[in-house]
């Protein structure tokens, strides 16, 4: 089929059940698409019928359904289980080593050189949780002008701060210099700017979250429909997963319903290209908080305004539903990332129906 307008929706984190490789990662016997499903706040009649429950082995399969879309599912190659890893990998990047983490903190000589350059200490240094971090030290922040420094399992360094004690503009200044530092072996795949705002038990992280990632190692499908004179709309944190290269107009979003808001407003215009869409909600407000019914009610929810996106399609326009890794909010063993399958959902009013494209061998 002549494709015109391409639209690549990632649903962070939406795992299709344990990779082979699963156990290497701590991650044996994961499945977030098995846990989600099983909620009853579940409802899912159109990414059903795109094929979500005909693709082999996830365990979930439902064999009376014929669907009309076309589906499989991905394996990674990339050597990890983080977004920046996996939407590298979806753009055709793959990355032979893992990020580096950094479950004891961050090493002293890093953070000392931060604080030379900033002119701002540090407080925690260790893996948390993003809302107990505040809770934690937001009182200990707001009397020190230091900031709160924190990572997880994925390779990140997180910096938060109160809006009243550190503006904004000055927290983003602080991400760049450590964004600049943090390389070699610590160069970590995301700086994060965490603002907070609110009083003490209440604080609340913003919208205002900004990402500084490591610009990709190869070249990218954004790089090379750019170069070709296409357009690339980067919705999310598209852009700053790709710090930026390869896209030529971001569109920032505070949740999955804004996310997909401006995703039909773009589907409303006429353009040439790639529209690159991340709704990171699933991810970052149910996945890591083992919310399984929060996940489900993220689902339907998606779902219903897929039935609206797919109304509004046109006929060269084509459709792809695809996640970055796992994040399976019913696996007790933690609360991180889990190395899953990703599911492959494509339509188009000129695509042939209820084809099945099996195992992929990499996301790309």
């Amino acid at each position: 089929m002549d494709v015109k307008r391409v639209f690549l929706i990632v649903l962070d984190s939406f795992g299709a059940g344990e990779a082979p490789d699963a156990g290497d990662f701590g991650d044996a016997g994961s499945s977030t698409l098995r846990s989600v499903s099983s909620s009853e706040k579940f409802y899912a009649p159109n990414l059903t019928r795109l094929g979500l429950f005909s693709i082999d082995g996830t365990g979930c399969e439902r064999p009376e359904i014929k669907p009309f879309g076309v589906y499989g599912k991905a394996r990674e190659v990339s050597a990890g289980k983080d977004t920046v890893t996996g939407h590298w990998e979806i753009s055709g990047v793959i990355s032979d080593k893992p990020m580096p983490t950094y479950p004891d903190g961050f090493p002293a000589p890093v953070l000392d050189e931060i604080e030379k350059e900033t002119g701002i200490g540090a407080l925690c240094n260790k893996p948390y949780s993003g809302t107990e971090v505040i809770k934690a030290y937001g009182r200990e922040q707001a009397r020190t002008g230091k900031m709160i420094v924190y990572t997880s399992a994925d390779s990140v360094y997180q910096a938060a701060a109160h809006t009243d004690v550190i503006p904004l503009e000055k927290l983003y200044d602080y991400c760049r210099t450590a964004r600049r530092i943090l390389t070699g072996k610590n160069a970590v795949g995301r700086v994060i700017a965490r603002p907070f705002v609110g009083e003490y038990p209440d604080y609340r992280r913003t919208s205002d979250r900004h990402d500084f990632a490591l610009e990709p190692t190869g070249t990218t499908m954004l790089d090379i429909l750019k170069s070709a004179g296409l357009e690339t709309v980067a919705i999310g944190k598209i852009s700053d997963i790709f710090a930026g290269r390869g896209v030529t107009e971001r569109i920032p979003t505070v949740s999955n319903d804004d996310g997909m808001k401006k995703t039909d407003e773009v589907a409303e215009r006429d353009f040439t290209g790639l529209c690159f869409v991340n709704l990171v909600d699933f991810d970052m407000l149910y996945g890591h908080r083992n919310d399984v019914d929060g996940y489900a009610a993220a689902t339907t929810e998606f779902d219903g305004q897929l039935a609206q996106f797919i109304q509004k399609m046109r006929r060269e326009d084509l459709l792809i539903i695809t996640a970055d890794h796992g994040c399976d909010p019913g696996y007790l063993k933690h609360t991180d990332h889990t190395r899953e399958y990703v599911p492959i959902l494509a339509y188009g009013k000129r695509l042939a129906q209820n084809v099945n494209l099996g195992v992929r061998k990499s996301f790309a």
